[in-house]
């Protein structure tokens, strides 16, 4: 039987919900093009904070791997009272060297200490100097914010609307078209974000969360600008960008039903769902069923304060548990596609097949096709020379489509509580290379 509410019932999903929307689904014009008001922000702050977001990255970095190394030595019981704390600081060995390895680099980038290699424009810099600055902002507002899509009833109104086509299609929670959703017009990182707390809090199962995020945490409109403008295509970015959602498409309709993601376990994190009803009872509609579900949701947020409180902690679970990943692993990736010929060896045996489907320049164009493991911007700069419009455009769509990149999405994967492992996104990298490229090729034959 439906129930009815108070205006200030009504009142507490509403408000929140829209500010929420706004911050990170409206787009807005700017002189650049579209982009979110939350990206605005984190660009205002970087503004602001130009000349010192460098020095606050790696004071956070080392911090995190001094506590980390703490936390190991006097053991995860004495952190007990403070579970959000013993979470972020007691990791298993493996983070915990990764941490201690990402603080290393950060000092030695900052000071321009040891190797070029490692303190370099296209490696250390570009990390320290460029992709933190950007995460540093993007993570304090999307933090801070987060909790206004999804403890108002947000995601529970858009859950059950789009339940009807995200359940046939791609066997997930209707939830997930919102973090798809955040993704393509704000940013991929805020994906991955939204992903893991909704994992965390028991929405998502090991499966669904490892294919939201695998899948749907796409590149924004904003940066997917950047990418055909460095190609010097910027003329064809409607085609192009269209190019790129029919390929992730027929990557997402493919993806969630084949191994590594189909063999995901469909539990959850803790072993207890929240609890997602998706059948429409007697009596309701879409429409209904999610508003009753959002408002109900909304009524449970009671604290001003545990809003605030949440938000920081998504801030530094962000900046403490996401950044060393991305400097440490992102810093391996970079130095490795930098210096050494190993993406060029890897990128040979995919000469005949843009041989076979006569991509011009074959032989140049491969070398762009797995480097973008390590960057997604790399494949753009490096096929940027290359005389063919048609390649070029290829090279571009493709880098954009493959997803998983070390100095980012797959960095913050690694780092957020998504279950994914390094073999996993090598894998599925390959794999979203592999059904992308031809259906790219394909259309941009018919292009040009």
């Amino acid at each position: 039987m439906k129930k009815s509410y108070t205006l200030g019932e009504n009142l507490k999903f509403i408000i929140p919900s829209i500010l929420g929307i706004l911050l990170f689904i409206i787009p807005i014009k700017t002189e650049g093009g579209f982009t979110i008001p939350i990206a605005l922000l984190a660009n205002w702050v970087q503004g602001k904070l130009a000349d010192h977001l460098s020095f606050i990255m790696m004071i956070i970095i080392t911090i995190t791997a001094v506590l980390t190394v703490i936390a190991r030595i006097i053991g995860r019981e004495r952190l007990g009272k403070t579970p959000f704390f013993q979470n972020l600081l007691y990791v298993n060995w493996f983070w915990t060297i990764a941490r201690v390895l990402a603080a290393v680099f950060a000092i030695m980038v900052y000071f321009r200490l040891g190797p070029e290699a490692i303190h370099g424009e296209n490696t250390g810099q570009l990390l320290l100097d460029s992709l933190l600055h950007v995460l540093f902002a993007v993570f304090l507002f999307a933090g801070i914010f987060l909790p206004l899509l999804m403890n108002f009833g947000l995601m529970e109104l858009f859950g059950t609307l789009s339940t009807k086509f995200m359940r046939p299609l791609f066997n997930l929670p209707g939830r997930s078209s919102i973090d798809a959703l955040a993704s393509w017009i704000g940013d991929g990182t805020i994906g991955v974000l939204l992903t893991s707390k909704q994992y965390e809090d028991g929405y998502y199962t090991k499966r669904e969360a490892a294919i939201i995020g695998t899948t749907f945490s796409v590149v924004s409109i904003t940066f997917s600008l950047v990418v055909i403008d460095q190609v010097n295509l910027d003329h064809m970015f409607v085609p192009f960008y269209l190019t790129v959602l029919v390929a992730g498409l027929i990557a997402a309709l493919i993806m969630p039903r084949i191994p590594p993601l189909s063999r995901k376990s469909d539990t959850y994190i803790n072993e207890q769902a929240v609890g997602i009803e998706e059948k429409i009872p007697d009596g309701y509609n879409s429409f209904t069923f999610g508003y009753e579900k959002a408002v109900n949701r909304a009524k449970k947020e009671s604290s001003f304060y545990q809003f605030i409180k949440e938000g920081f902690q998504n801030v530094l679970d962000m900046w403490m548990g996401v950044a060393p990943v991305v400097m440490a692993l992102g810093l391996v990736a970079l130095i490795i596609a930098e210096y050494t010929p190993v993406f060029q060896w890897l990128g040979m045996p995919f000469i005949p097949l843009l041989e076979l489907m006569q991509v011009p320049y074959a032989e140049e164009a491969s070398q762009t096709i797995l480097i973008g493991f390590a960057d997604m911007f790399l494949p753009s700069v490096i096929g940027a020379s290359i005389e063919a419009e048609i390649t070029r455009f290829i090279i571009a769509a493709l880098s954009v489509t493959q997803l998983i990149y070390m100095s980012e999405v797959g960095g913050l994967l690694l780092g957020s509580k998504v279950p994914v492992s390094f073999k996993d996104l090598v894998v599925i990298f390959l794999l979203r290379t592999l059904i992308t490229l031809p259906v790219i090729v394909l259309i941009a034959h018919i292009i040009f």
